[in-house]
């Protein structure tokens, strides 16, 4: 069985990808810190500080894995995109790329994102729209890319780089567009919008997931988008919660403004992802009611 050493298991992400990449084949160990090493859930976790570099050094020579999926990052919702976090991070996931390298890796596949992009192509095209990114996270993003890759390639290792659009679902923080929807109306209060025009391609957390574990099961290199492929109006994507919860009154659109620097469309060209196998498992309606069953539950206890 291959083995796979996974960071930031406990993330948004993170925390959906153990059953996607079990059913790949894979055993999966991950460095999350302050947990002690246990494997109740299918996962072994390892305690472990990615800032402490011969720490990871000395668990990735002992584990050995074949494969690599790096997830961490910092991203605290309105604070991730020019935080000076992000150019530790990419210290960081130099470090532990190298590691990997060293121990006799053969496969690394790390998180990326659509804002390393130039914003205004209809549609994002891996090996064709620019990447001019405009914020710090985007700027930090495509140079671990670059550099990642071009490491990866002179030392014969497999390097994918999954650039991660808009995505929503159970334990989404706060802060982001559909979890503090659901909330507020939940709590039927008033959610002041844009008019919701412009859109995004949204993806359900669990199929983000699922793309991840195809990738790293797949022998693709280089960028591949992780997004649904159709962008949907902002409106359409709250109406929608709206609907689900009967409560289309508390949505204010056109309450607050949209920035000038805000692009009519952010879309993903998905025709790589596909090329791994990937199918996803929600639509819109799907993914809307499993994010509103999870923000139920957890509401009675905030």
């Amino acid at each position: 069985m291959r083995r796979i050493l996974v960071t930031g298991i406990s993330g948004f992400i993170g925390s959906c990808i153990s059953p996607a990449i079990k059913g790949a084949g894979f055993e999966v160990h991950a460095i999350s810190r302050g947990m002690k090493a246990q494997s109740a859930t299918g996962v072994v976790f390892h305690d472990a500080d990615l800032d402490d570099t011969l720490q990871v050094r000395q668990l990735i020579d002992r584990l050995r894995p074949s494969h690599l999926l790096h997830l961490a990052w910092y991203a605290e919702p309105g604070l991730f995109w020019r935080s000076p976090e992000n150019v530790k991070w990419v210290e960081k996931s130099l470090a532990l790329l190298k590691a990997f390298a060293e121990s006799g890796g053969e496969r690394a596949v790390f998180a990326g994102t659509c804002a390393e992009y130039t914003w205004g192509a209809p549609k994002m095209i891996e090996l064709v729209t620019p990447c001019e990114p405009a914020t710090l996270y985007g700027i930090a993003k495509d140079s671990l890319r670059r550099v990642a890759e071009a490491y990866s390639q002179s030392i014969g290792v497999e390097f994918a780089w999954g650039r991660i659009f808009f995505l929503y679902g159970p334990g989404e923080k706060p802060g982001r567009l559909v979890s503090d929807a659901i909330r507020s109306i939940l709590d039927k209060k008033p959610f002041a919008t844009t008019d919701g025009r412009h859109r995004r391609d949204y993806m359900h957390v669990h199929d983000v997931a699922g793309a991840f574990a195809a990738l790293c099961e797949s022998s693709i290199v280089g960028p591949v988008n992780i997004g649904s492929g159709n962008a949907l109006p902002i409106r359409a994507i709250l109406t929608e919660i709206a609907e689900q919860l009967g409560g289309t009154q508390f949505l204010q659109f056109g309450a607050r403004p949209l920035s000038e620097t805000e692009p009519e469309i952010i879309e993903a060209d998905v025709g790589r992802l596909e090329k791994t196998g990937f199918v996803p498992r929600f639509d819109l309606k799907r993914g809307i009611a499993d994010a509103i069953a999870w923000w139920t539950r957890q509401l009675p206890a905030l």
